[in-house]
C-alpha cells in the first residue's frame, strides 16, 4: 500500500466512524422537507410574503434569519431565490436544521439551532500536548459548534500526528450533551505506532553508493536503535526536503543534469514501516572549461574582473562557485560607481569534453531601487539583527541574488523556524518592497548532565546558553562542570555585528581549581579575555584580545625541588595581549569533499607577574573524501613554543602538556620531561611541543543511521625543553602510537572509543591504550 493509499484510507476510517454522520443527515433531510414542502412554489413563477413566520430560535436573533433570507415583507420572490434563501441558511453554520414552508402569504422558517459549545477536550493524546492541538482547531468555546468544523479540526489533527510519522493516528469528534442547548466537544485520540522508515534504496546511482546517499538525505531508516534516532518516522515533507538535498550534493560534484526522476514509498504486506526508493538520473559530470569576462556596458573593462571569477579551468563545477564569482563582480561594479549592472554567466556545454565554458557578461540591469524592507513575525528578534544581514539598504539598485543571499545567511543565524524572504513591486514600476515573513524558534537550552573522561573520572555539568540574547543576536552562555578532582566555572558573551558590521565582540571568563593528575599539588588558575574578531577575507579572520590571568599552585606533597621552587613563588597576576589568525575554505559556503584549516596564534604574557613570556601556537589540517567518498582521509600537524624573555621562568601550570587527543597511547602528563630525581618522577612539561596526526575514517558495514564508524591512526609527538634543568632530561624524544577506534555519532555529541599502541616512547612515560573522549572536529 503506497502513502497515499494508506492516507485517503485512514480518512476513511476516521470518517466512517465519526459521530456527526446523524447530523450530516439531519440537514439533509431539512432540505428534502423545503423541496417537498414547496410543490406549489415549484410551479408558480413568483410569491409575495406578507408575513415571515420564524420558529425555534433560542439565541440568535430573527433579524439574523432576514439577513440570511436576503428580502423582506412584500417583495416578489421566485422560487430559484427562495431556494438560495434555503442554502444562505444551511450554509451559514448556524442551524442543526432548516425548514421553509410557503403558507399563502405567510413564509414559515423553521429552526433547529446548533449548540453552543461549553468547552472543548482532547482525550487520548500523549505524544502531543493539549496545547499544541488546541492551537489547531478552528472550534472555539463559546462560539456555536459545527459538525463540518469539528470534522475539518480532527483532520487538522490527525494531520499534526501524520507530520510526527504517526500516519495510523486516528481522531474522532464527540459531543456531550449539556442543558440550555450546550455541549462539550471532545476529541478523542487514538495516537498509533509511527509509521517508520525500513528501508531506504536508490535506483540509478553509479558515481556514489547507497550508504553515501544515505548520509545526504534527512530522512534514515529505523533499526535495533531507534530510539536514539529522531527523523526515522516517514514524513512526505522531508522526503521533498530530500530531493533537493540529493540534488544539491549532485550539483556540487558537477552533476548538473541530476534528477530525483521519482521517489515511491510503500508499506509491504507483512511489514509496519515504509520502504522508501529513490529513482534518480545522475546524468555526466563536468568540469569548468574555458572562464572568461565580457562587458557590453560602456566604461567597464572586462579585463578588471577577470581575476574576480577565481574560477580554475579543469576543476570540478560548482554552481555555488559561480554565484560566489557573480558576488564578487557585481559588488566591484558597484564600488566603481555603476549602480544598475548584473552579471550574467553564459554557459556552453561541451558533452564530449565534458565540459562547460563560462562567459561572464556584464550587462545593463533593469532601473529598479528597493523601496523599503519590510520585517514581520519576529516578536522577539529586532528588526536590526535581520536588517545586518543584508547588504542592500532602501534605495539601493535591487539585485535579486544580493536577497537571495541574505535570506540563507538569516537562515543561517538559527534564530527562525522559518524564513520567507519576496520581493514584489513598490509604489512605482521601478521599485520594489522586499517582504521578509519570519517565523521564530527556540534558541536557548538548559542542559544538566554527567560526564566521564579517563584521568578526569565521573563529574556534573550544568550550562545555560541563548543564542539570540534579548533578541539582540547576542550570545550568552554561563557553565559549571566539576568532579572529584576538577571545578571550572565558565562566562561567554558575544556580539556579532557590533555597530552593524562583520565585528564580532567577545568577552570570555573562566575560573578553575584542580587537583592535579598525579594528586601532588592543587592549582588554581582564572581568566578574563575580551577580544574582536573580523574578517580579513573570504576565508581569513583575525581575532585580537587582551587578557588577565591569575594562577597558582598549591599543597605540594612530592619531592620534586623544580616544583616545589615553583610553588615558592605563590599566586601570580598577570596581563597580555595576543592574536589569533584563522584560515578556513569551508567558510566560503561551498560544498566540497575536501578542506583546508589553518590556524596562528601569538601572546605576550605575565606582564605584571614575575615572568614575561612570549607563546605561538600554530595548527593545519587538511581533510579530504576517497573512494567515491565514502572514506575520510585527515592529516594534521601542529606545534607551540612559550619563550621565557624576563623574569623567573615559566612554571608548570604554564608549560606545555600534550592531552591523550593530541597524541594517543599516553595519559595525561604522560610524557615529556619529568623530574626522575623525585620519587613519584613528576611531569614537569616543556616549553615546546610538536605532534603530527594521520587518521582514516570508514564505514562498518552497519546501517547509516546508527553514525556508527571505524578508524585507523598514526601519531606522533613529542614535548620537551625546561628555562632550567639540573638533573632532568628536556631534550627531543620522538613518541609514536598506532591504533584504531570506533566513532560514533550521538544525540549528546561525537564519541571516540580508542585503542592506541605506543611503538615509540621513554621508559618513564605512562600509557592510556584505551581512551573514550568527545570527537574534534575543525
Amino acid at each position: 500500500m503506497t502513502y497515499d493509499e494508506r492516507h485517503v484510507e485512514a480518512r476513511k476510517t476516521l470518517l466512517s466512524t465519526s459521530v456527526f454522520k446523524p447530523a450530516a443527515m439531519a440537514v439533509f433531510l431539512g432540505f428534502s422537507a423545503a423541496s417537498l414542502a414547496v410543490p406549489g412554489a415549484a410551479q408558480a413563477q413568483s410569491y409575495a410574503f406578507n408575513s415571515v413566520q420564524i420558529e425555534g430560535l433560542d439565541t440568535i436573533q430573527a433579524s439574523t434569519v432576514m439577513s440570511y433570507l436576503g428580502f423582506g415583507r412584500g417583495e416578489q420572490v421566485s422560487a430559484g431565490e427562495l431556494n438560495d434563501a434555503y442554502q444562505r441558511l444551511v450554509g451559514s453554520g448556524l442551524f442543526d436544521k432548516v425548514e421553509i414552508s410557503p403558507r399563502g402569504g405567510t413564509l414559515v422558517v423553521k429552526v433547529t439551532e446548533f449548540p453552543l459549545i461549553n468547552r472543548i477536550n482532547i482525550e487520548g493524546n500523549k505524544r502531543l500536548k493539549d496545547d499544541e492541538l488546541l492551537e489547531l482547531l478552528q472550534s472555539r468555546a463559546r462560539y456555536v459548534f459545527n459538525p463540518a468544523v469539528a470534522e475539518r479540526d480532527a483532520q487538522a489533527i490527525a494531520e499534526a500526528y501524520g507530520d510526527q510519522g504517526r500516519l495510523a493516528a486516528q481522531v474522532t469528534p464527540r459531543i456531550i450533551r449539556r442543558p440550555q442547548n450546550r455541549v462539550d466537544l471532545v476529541f478523542e485520540v487514538v495516537e498509533g505506532k509511527n509509521s517508520d522508515i525500513e528501508r531506504i534504496t536508490f535506483t540509478g546511482n553509479r558515481a556514489y553508493s547507497d550508504g553515501r546517499l544515505r548520509r545526504v538525505i534527512e530522512s534514515k531508516q529505523a533499526g535495533i536503535l531507534r530510539f536514539l534516532i529522531s527523523n526515522d518516522t516517514f514524513d512526505p515533507d522531508r522526503i521533498e526536503f530530500d530531493k533537493q538535498l540529493l540534488a544539491d550534493f549532485y550539483a556540487s560534484r558537477g552533476y548538473v543534469d541530476f534528477d530525483a526522476v521519482a521517489v515511491t514509498s510503500e508499506v509491504p504486506a507483512q511489514e509496519d514501516g515504509f520502504f522508501v526508493s529513490y529513482e534518480i538520473r545522475e546524468g555526466q559530470k563536468f568540469s569548468f572549461g574555458e572562464i572568461t569576462t565580457v562587458s557590453e556596458v560602456d566604461g567597464i573593462d572586462p579585463a578588471a574582473f577577470e581575476d574576480l571569477a577565481r574560477i580554475g579551468s579543469g576543476s570540478t563545477y560548482n554552481p555555488a562557485v559561480v554565484e560566489r564569482a557573480i558576488a564578487r563582480m557585481e559588488k566591484e561594479a558597484q564600488q566603481q560607481g555603476f549602480g544598475f549592472v548584473r552579471v550574467d554567466p553564459r554557459v556552453t556545454r561541451n558533452e564530449r569534453e565534458g565540459t562547460l565554458d563560462i562567459a561572464f557578461a556584464i550587462v545593463r540591469g533593469p532601473r529598479i531601487v528597493v523601496e523599503r524592507i519590510d520585517i514581520e513575525g519576529n516578536e522577539t528578534t529586532l528588526d536590526r539583527v535581520v536588517r545586518s544581514q543584508f547588504t542592500t539598504v532602501e534605495g539601493d539598485p535591487f539585485n535579486p541574488r544580493a536577497i537571495r543571499a541574505a535570506a540563507e545567511r538569516i537562515r543561517a543565524l538559527g534564530y527562525f523556524a522559518n524564513v520567507d524572504v519576496q520581493a514584489r513591486e513598490g509604489s512605482a514600476p521601478d521599485s520594489v518592497v522586499v517582504d521578509v515573513d519570519l517565523e521564530e524558534q527556540g534558541t536557548g537550552s538548559f542542559s544538566v548532565g554527567g560526564t566521564y573522561a579517563l584521568g578526569d573520572g565521573i563529574g556534573f555539568m550544568l550550562s545555560f546558553s541563548e543564542r539570540n540574547f534579548l533578541g539582540r543576536g547576542q550570545y550568552l552562555s554561563l557553565e559549571f562542570a566539576g568532579g572529584l578532582d576538577k571545578r571550572t566555572y565558565s562566562f561567554a558573551f558575544a556580539e556579532p555585528a557590533l555597530f552593524g558590521r562583520d565585528l564580532r565582540l567577545g568577552l570570555n571568563a573562566s575560573y578553575n581549581e584542580t587537583t592535579w593528575a598525579s594528586g601532588l599539588f592543587d592549582t588554581r588558575r582564572g581568566v578574563l579575555t575580551p577580544s574582536l574578531e573580523f574578517p580579513l577575507s573570504e576565508t581569513g579572520r583575525v581575532r585580537v584580545r587582551a587578557s588577565g590571568e591569575l594562577t597558582d599552585i598549591l599543597n605540594y606533597t612530592g619531592t620534586s625541588a623544580i616544583i616545589a621552587a615553583e610553588e615558592a613563588r605563590g599566586l601570580q597576576i598577570g596581563g597580555g595581549a595576543g592574536f589569533t589568525y584563522s584560515f578556513d575554505t569551508r567558510r566560503n559556503g561551498l560544498e566540497s569533499p575536501s578542506f583546508f584549516f589553518a590556524q596562528v596564534s601569538g601572546d605576550v604574557g605575565g606582564l605584571g607577574a614575575d615572568n614575561q613570556f612570549v607563546k605561538t601556537t600554530a595548527l593545519a589540517n587538511f581533510t579530504t573524501k576517497a573512494l567515491n567518498e565514502d572514506v575520510t582521509l585527515s592529516a594534521t600537524v601542529e606545534g607551540g613554543a612559550l619563550v621565557s624573555v624576563g623574569g623567573a621562568g615559566s612554571r608548570v601550570v604554564d608549560r606545555f602538556m600534550m592531552n591523550p587527543d593530541q597524541l594517543l597511547g599516553f595519559a595525561s602528563y604522560g610524557q615529556g620531561p619529568r623530574d626522575l630525581t623525585a620519587a613519584d618522577d613528576d611531569a614537569l612539561g616543556g616549553n615546546y611541543f610538536g605532534a603530527a596526526r594521520l587518521e582514516a575514517q570508514f564505514p562498518l558495514g552497519l546501517p547509516e543511521e546508527y553514525n556508527i564508524s571505524g578508524g585507523v591512526f598514526g601519531h606522533v609527538g613529542s614535548v620537551w625543553g625546561l628555562d632550567s634543568s639540573p638533573g632532568v632530561d628536556d631534550t627531543f624524544h620522538l613518541r609514536a602510537s598506532v591504533g584504531a577506534a570506533i566513532y560514533w555519532d550521538t544525540p549528546i555529541g561525537p564519541l571516540r572509543f580508542s585503542y592506541a599502541y605506543p611503538v615509540r616512547k621513554q621508559a618513564y612515560d605512562i600509557e592510556q591504550r584505551f581512551g573514550v573522549s568527545i570527537s574534534t572536529g575543525f
